[in-house]
């Protein structure tokens, strides 16, 4: 079976590291696959060239197709000839209905949205727009899949088809993602963090959807009530030479606070960690940092935004959003727990996802999705 799969683009971010596991985990293996960039090849489309997937990229500015990348979408789809074509986010999704008309034969069609929609004023009015849009055609794709439950939910009351709704979350590499004693030492060494000492991470780059500033109002606050307490932050942008983030941060504290932008060793930063934390506002559906967290057996504090509250079930705190008593609260909860406690619920924390976000089994669903699709246009 040829599928393409057509996204927005391929910086590091939520869903292309999802398209990216995917095509890990056995996508690659089971199926002729063809990535589609709609801007350019980011961090991501060098490590997709790496398992032997073809990526291409139309260079799109402003969310905007134009005349180059349209030729180049076409001479694709009719050379490649998909069975399938998948979408990735909003963009990607008005992409693939183009791509299928552009194809030969009728190939099937898969959307897939990443996001949730608290409030459409959220977003940006080009992405406003583009939303509306995806609504209009949302009874063309023969599935219509989401990543959370909340997400079907919200999508659906907004005004997209539910015909052919249907839920996969986020597969979580428990091989890449797992506890290592190794790597603790490795980056408190490298960070100057005693071996003894607790640590809060963070992991998102910076975007008013993450609300840094709430999680770091929170994390001062704790500094200043906990004088040995250390907090880990990394993502795109993430560092003190954002002046949003300097401001928030006071001197006599600054030196517990390692702000490290965007790193490529997130599993070994996990790993160093005690407690996560996931402070977002809106937006997100599955948070894929809220499962490598656990796969490494860190306990989650998170708002309640997306699935996370669903994910973390009764072996992590979910917290309202925006009310930062209760992310302190929470935090908290798990800075005062015993020794022996907080090893055992790391097992279970490990547990739940080993349970039923594996990458493996995830990878089985689309699979089984696809084959189906397959089985249904042979019939038709």
């Amino acid at each position: 079976m040829k599928i393409i799969h057509i996204i927005t683009g391929l910086d590091t971010g939520g869903a292309e590291r999802a398209l990216y596991n995917l095509l890990y985990g056995g996508l690659a293996d089971h199926f002729n696959c063809h990535i589609i960039s709609l801007s350019g090849e980011g961090t991501m489309g060098p490590l997709i060239r790496e398992l032997g997937v073809p990526v291409t990229t139309l260079g799109m500015r402003g969310g905007r197709l134009s005349l180059s990348g349209l030729v180049k979408l076409r001479r694709v789809v009719r050379e490649f000839q998909p069975d399938l074509i998948q979408g990735w986010m909003y963009h990607g999704n008005l992409g693939v209905n183009l791509a299928r008309a552009l194809a030969p034969g009728c190939p099937s069609l898969v959307w897939n949205i990443r996001h949730s929609l608290y409030d459409l004023g959220n977003e940006k009015l080009m992405t406003q727009k583009v939303i509306r849009l995806n609504k209009f055609f949302s009874t063309s794709p023969d599935a219509l899949l989401y990543n959370s439950q909340l997400s079907r939910k919200q999508h659906e009351s907004f005004g997209f088809s539910s015909l052919n709704g249907r839920v996969i979350p986020n597969g979580i590499d428990v091989q890449k993602f797992c506890f290592s004693d190794e790597a603790r030492k490795r980056v408190r060494l490298e960070l100057s963090i005693p071996v003894d000492t607790q640590v809060v991470g963070h992991v998102a780059r910076l975007h008013p959807m993450k609300d840094h500033p709430a999680f770091l109002r929170v994390a001062v606050k704790l500094a200043l009530k906990y004088p040995t307490l250390h907090f880990l932050l990394s993502g795109l942008g993430v560092s003190f030479e954002s002046e949003i983030l300097e401001q928030l941060v006071p001197a006599q504290v600054r030196d517990r606070f390692h702000l490290l932008d965007e790193r490529d060793d997130v599993s070994e930063l996990m790993s160093a960690m005690d407690i996560f934390c996931l402070s977002s506002a809106w937006g997100e559906g599955f948070p894929n940092v809220i499962g490598e967290a656990m796969a490494a057996g860190v306990p989650c504090v998170a708002t309640d935004v997306g699935d996370s509250a669903i994910v973390i079930g009764d072996v992590g705190v979910a917290v309202p959003l925006r009310d930062e008593e209760a992310l302190a609260a929470g935090i908290e909860s798990l800075l005062s727990m015993p020794r022996e406690e907080r090893r055992a619920l790391s097992v279970r924390v490990r547990e739940r996802i080993e349970t039923s976000y594996t990458l493996t089994v995830i990878v089985e669903q689309y699979v089984a999705l696809y084959e189906t699709l397959m089985i249904g246009k042979r019939v038709r």
